[in-house]
């Protein structure tokens, strides 16, 4: 039975000498719940790899999701990246089904100096067949999580995220409150901050988990520039406890992955707030 709020790395922690899928011992043993499977430069875990890794999270209580490949952009000008892109998200549906993964992580891509409405447009008519593709390769137990972006070039605020969740099945939001700080130049300073996106995701989707991400951010006029660890928030920003608290009061269920350059060690001390503030 999981915690309603749960914490872990995003990727292999940092003192765990073994390889990634064998990390869910090492993670429960302190006190972490959830993992990231990253495959950000490509899917190159193999089905027995994943299918360890599932086995071994269950038997763990750690929750596993996948982060998928970097190079995908759902409405590129070229068609040829479109089809590479879809191609990329059936691979991770297929090892995140391998290794149990309840979220497919990924950032749907640019406006490429384009209007956001038609680079939206472009994106849903990507992502009807992307779905498509899954029926014809077998692929049912899968959700892909659209990530809210941290820089203003890139497809994917919250309203558009929001709404390709609304729009597609087997599609629900991971929420990266890092990004959305960045991208509105420091818009999350105190816990009321908060409130409009929480308003929004209760108004639009119906939740059961809220996936996010989360770490202290360092942010341009354009956006997201760099991620810090959480000893170094009140330079930087947003401030976890914050979150918590919302999540606390609004009695949300949620899956935190830690992204500062501490993932496992930072992620150990969200939970050790979080269970303060319980």
């Amino acid at each position: 039975m999981l915690d309603k709020v749960i914490f872990g790395p995003a990727g292999k922690p940092i003192d765990f000498k073994g390889k990634a899928f064998e990390s869910s011992e090492y993670l429960n043993e302190h006190g972490l719940h959830a993992f990231e499977y990253q495959s950000t430069y490509g899917v190159k875990i193999g089905e027995t790899s994943a299918k360890i890794l599932k086995e071994e999270s269950k038997k763990e209580n750690v929750l596993v999701s996948m982060h998928g490949p970097y190079y995908i952009n759902l409405a590129s000008k070229e068609e040829e990246k479109i089809d590479s892109s879809i191609e990329r998200l059936i691979q991770s549906a297929k090892a995140g089904e391998w290794m149990g993964a309840y979220r497919i992580v990924f950032h749907p891509g640019f406006y490429s100096n384009r209007k956001k409405e038609k680079v939206l447009e472009i994106a849903n008519s990507t992502i009807k067949k992307l779905l498509n593709r899954c029926e014809e390769e077998g692929l049912y137990d899968f959700t892909f999580a659209p990530e809210t972006t941290g820089k203003r070039s890139q497809l994917g605020n919250l309203d558009e995220i929001i709404s390709m969740c609304e729009t597609f099945d087997h599609f629900e939001p991971t929420i990266d409150f890092a990004h959305i700080h960045a991208r509105g130049r420091g818009i999350l300073n105190t816990k009321e901050d908060y409130n409009c996106i929480f308003s929004k995701l209760e108004n639009n989707l119906d939740i059961d988990r809220l996936h996010c991400h989360f770490t202290t951010i360092e942010y341009t006029h354009a956006g997201e520039r760099k991620h810090h660890t959480l000893a170094e928030e009140n330079e930087y920003g947003p401030h976890i406890k914050d979150l918590l608290l919302n999540l606390i009061e609004n009695d949300w269920k949620a899956t935190i992955i830690c992204e500062t350059p501490l993932i496992d060690q930072d992620a150990v001390r969200m939970r050790e707030l979080y269970e303060s503030l319980k």
